[in-house]
């Protein structure tokens, strides 16, 4: 049975289960977020990944609800889903090794006149500037990860969801990433952290 999400909830999952073959692997997983981040914190193999990838259409739904800003989005294509405010930011990045900096920021097609076009992009991370010609396995991981993270602000998300962007990145790195999540969130965007630690 699928509910009808809240119209009065930025972002609701209700009663969510998914498997694989006959894994039951996530059971009636039901949470709740409006503008304020929400992190899901916990060891490898608790679902965490599968979660974000449901949300984000990669993986099918048995039953339960995916509500956003009152749009059910179980049985939604991922490409619909982004158009309809969701990014997701997927753990290991994604990035292709051929393609440099600008040619990942320039495929996503955002507008010149969106807020998050490829000049904002470069302001908030500098550093891709530096290396907009560069491909992307000569990026280090830290960039890799700012690449990621830019190439899904340019979608113009209402919401923000990231699978463990911590991972590989050294300490120093993971304070300045965390750093800019915090301000992204403070500038509006709610976000949906996903971490081990």
């Amino acid at each position: 049975m699928t509910t009808q999400p809240d119209q009065t909830a930025g972002f609701e999952v209700t009663d969510l289960n998914v498997y694989y073959g006959r894994v039951h692997v996530l059971q009636d997983v039901s949470f709740r977020m409006g503008t304020e981040p929400l992190g899901m914190v916990g060891r490898n193999g608790m679902g965490k990944t599968t979660l974000v990838k449901a949300i984000a259409g990669f993986v099918p739904v048995r039953s339960g609800s995916i509500g956003f800003e009152g749009h059910e989005l179980v049985g939604r294509q991922p490409y619909q889903i982004n158009r309809a405010g969701i990014a997701h930011v997927p753990q290991g990045r994604r990035i292709f090794p051929s393609l440099t900096v600008h040619e990942h920021l320039t495929m996503v097609g955002a507008k010149k006149s969106a807020r998050w076009n490829v000049p904002a992009i470069y302001d908030l991370f500098p550093r891709l500037a530096e290396r907009r010609k560069n491909g992307g396995a000569e990026l280090s991981g830290g960039e890799q990860q700012m690449l990621a993270i830019g190439r899904g602000m340019m979608a113009e998300p209402r919401l923000l969801i990231l699978d463990e962007p911590s991972i590989g990145l050294s300490p120093l790195l993971v304070e300045e990433m965390f750093s800019l999540i915090g301000t992204l969130n403070k500038d509006g965007l709610p976000i949906l952290l996903v971490e081990q630690n």
